[in-house]
């Protein structure tokens, strides 16, 4: 860790206060490894769908396992697009297990076969969520594209028939969706999993789809609610900690932990602070590069700053700030919003106030860095009977029938 020992006899600061400074190595760390994807999915946080030629090699790849080894980090999440796709994906998520590096990865299905689900049942160092934002077939088909819930949930099937316990059924929160969280609680319960409820972010796509499907005031207060009485059973991943100042603290760290304990490498090797927050302004470096991951982590001075103290900025005198700190940074900053703010979905209504002065037009807001989307995106209506997706000559997965 960064921070001083403390002396012998003296109080233990609280894990939150270490964190906070950094560590040595990320607790975890998310990896998008390709941006191809079967599916457009209208809020995902990349703009996935179309490969990128420059993605690392296998043995690129492996060189970061080693490092991450080296350092020791706990686990990595694996996602994308849809990581299943990629065609050295077994042989890397084998790699990562024999030296010592957890896999954590998210799918929507779509390459789950019945061999598959047995392969990672088997591996007691691999941990599969699969991705469903509607607990009908109505709602999730209508974001996430015709035929996906069936997808999701014969996976579901296939890993429960392979004896796979804890799985996660992973859910981004949108205000078509809050109201079916009993139904994702059954729905996960019925296949052995465990639910995880995020938060919908303005990241890639969803930065232009974040206004109309984010929750409601109503359904935040209601959410949080429903998170108090399940949070011993339901992950968030520190999602909804700006909920904190509605009173009692959700279970977890409570604190934005970008460039701290956690950040993102993207399929061409470039590291940002957040997941959540691709953007040359949070790009701190590349594993390409002289230092490697490692370099990267403990070098960027763009993670010096963010482990350096922070004031609260304009927050700092709400009585609140110490449990919702703030909220999150690339909230704030897709939506417009200054980064020592409130964040936009501040329960107490400075984030609505700062939004309802944004130009009408949106104009002049940030935007994502790279946009890898196929030309024809789902809709964002419910229309469940919406002519499928053509296939993309460019898609790695174009043609393929499970």
């Amino acid at each position: 860790m960064t921070t001083t020992p403390t002396p012998a006899g003296s109080r233990q600061p609280p894990l939150t206060t270490l964190f906070e400074a950094g560590l040595d190595a990320p607790i975890c760390l998310t990896w998008e490894l390709t941006y191809a994807c079967n599916l457009a999915c209208g809020h995902c946080l990349s703009s996935s769908g179309r490969r990128d030629p420059r993605e690392l090699t296998t043995v690129q790849a492996k060189s970061v396992i080693d490092e991450l080894e080296a350092m020791q980090v706990f686990y990595v999440n694996i996602g994308g697009g849809e990581p299943t796709v990629r065609p050295d994906f077994w042989e890397l998520l084998d790699y990562a297990t024999a030296h010592h590096v957890g896999v954590k990865f998210s799918t929507n299905g779509v390459r789950i076969t019945p061999y598959a689900a047995r392969r990672i049942a088997a591996d007691d160092h691999v941990d599969v969520q699969v991705s469903l934002d509607g607990a009908t077939a109505e709602v999730n088909d209508a974001l996430r594209g015709p035929g996906s819930y069936a997808t999701a949930v014969r996976a579901l099937h296939r890993l429960a028939d392979a004896g796979m316990r804890g799985v996660k059924l992973s859910v981004v929160c949108t205000r078509h969706n809050i109201s079916q969280v009993d139904d994702f609680k059954a729905l996960a319960d019925r296949y052995g999993a465990q639910l995880r409820l995020t938060r919908l972010r303005p990241s890639g796509r969803g930065a232009g789809v974040w206004d109309d499907l984010r929750p409601t005031a109503d359904q935040q207060r209601r959410l949080y609610a429903w998170l108090l009485d399940h949070g011993d059973s339901v992950l968030t991943g520190d999602s909804f900690f700006h909920l904190s100042a509605l009173g009692r603290s959700l279970p977890g760290l409570n604190l934005c932990g970008a460039g701290r304990v956690v950040c993102l490498i993207d399929p061409v090797g470039d590291v940002y602070a957040c997941p959540f927050a691709i953007h040359d302004d949070f790009l701190a470096g590349n594993v390409r590069g002289a230092g490697g991951f490692a370099g990267v982590w403990r070098t960027s001075e763009l993670f010096r700053r963010l482990r350096a103290p922070q004031s609260g900025g304009a927050c700092g005198s709400c009585g609140f700030y110490d449990s919702c700190k703030g909220g999150c940074m690339a909230a704030k900053f897709f939506t417009g919003l200054p980064l020592d703010g409130p964040d936009p979905e501040c329960v107490r209504g400075f984030g609505e106030e700062l939004l309802a002065r944004r130009p009408a037009d949106r104009g002049g807001l940030p935007r994502p860095s790279g946009d890898h989307s196929r030309p024809v995106l789902v809709p964002l209506t419910r229309r469940p009977s919406a002519a499928p997706m053509s296939a993309c000559d460019e898609s790695p997965v174009s043609g393929f029938r499970p």
